[in-house]
């Protein structure tokens, strides 16, 4: 299934998207409202919004509705750096002994389709294509063999990065945490649909250009040994969101710099996942709060 987060009528809920229609959970007695809350139900509610999408019953079209993030609220977005060797070669940085993780606050997660602030204090605003993959279960000290298990679906993301405030911590987690700065989407690919995960082609275009072109398999460190890696340090919950790395081709590394502007639209495309678009705007006046 596609699982999704979509608004109708001023409200949000969780649905399934088929073709152009989108399965409206709403009022079904055992599936919850909110994405954390039907992942944390475990396979009752999915087996019952399978149920509702081979009844054919419940269905809006997607015109109708406003998708938002999969994963509104996750309690932990988390991201590996220096996980493909041509993005290691681009930046000369070397090649990592292990996973390097940082946080990105969850306060930047948004969805499809929505603006990506180019901040005030920052013209260095660079994209980083990533799978990413959400966690179905509370689980600890997850073996690599058995960390498929614990996934709940994968889904895309952009990595945003400010550049200049990136190196301001030895973390990122500063350049990596602005506002809307967490682009996912545009819905969940449940695990059983993905064949592999490890051999997906991934594509970024900032407006007709093509940046990114790179397949997961090449990653250092694949998804079920960064699983294995952060659940030997913390529990990791339903919902938590673990993106995986970015290949060649970042904006920063391009002669001249290819930082994303205003008015640009930058583009995602995961084989067998979907299409994550997001157009690129000043940061508005309306983002202060006193």
């Amino acid at each position: 299934m596609k699982l999704c987060t979509f608004t109708k009528n001023g409200f949000s809920r969780v649905g399934a998207r088929i073709g152009e229609e989108i399965v409206d959970s709403h009022g079904t007695e055992g599936i919850p409202a909110d994405m954390l809350g039907f992942l944390a139900a475990g396979s009752l509610a999915r087996e019952r919004l399978a149920d509702l999408a081979e009844q054919g019953a419940n269905r809006v079209p997607v015109s109708e509705t406003v998708l938002e993030a999969p994963v509104p609220n996750p309690s932990k977005f988390l991201a590996i750096s220096l996980n493909y060797d041509k993005h290691i070669a681009e930046t000369g940085r070397d090649r990592p002994e292990y996973p390097s993780f940082f946080n990105k606050q969850t306060s930047c997660v948004t969805g499809p389709g929505y603006p990506i602030h180019r901040p005030r204090v920052s013209e260095k605003l660079d994209y980083e294509g990533e799978l990413a993959l959400v966690i179905g279960r509370r689980c600890r000290h997850v073996p690599w063999e058995e960390a498929g298990g614990v996934i709940a679906g994968f889904m895309v993301a952009n990595d945003v990065s400010v550049r200049d405030w990136q190196i301001r911590s030895p973390t990122f987690t500063l350049g990596k945490s602005f506002d809307t700065h967490g682009p996912t989407g545009p819905w969940i690919v449940t695990s059983d649909e993905i064949a592999d995960p490890h051999n997906l082609h991934v594509q970024t275009w900032v407006n007709d250009e093509q940046r990114q072109s790179f397949n997961t398999g090449e990653m250092i460190f694949n998804c079920f040994e960064q699983i294995e890696y952060l659940s030997t340090v913390m529990t990791l919950e339903p919902g938590d969101i673990i993106s995986t790395g970015t290949g060649s081709g970042v904006g920063v590394k391009m002669r001249p710099r290819g930082y994303m502007k205003a008015g640009d639209r930058v583009r995602i495309e995961i084989e067998g996942i979907g299409v994550l678009e997001n157009p690129v705007v000043e940061e508005p006046e309306s983002t202060t709060c006193f």
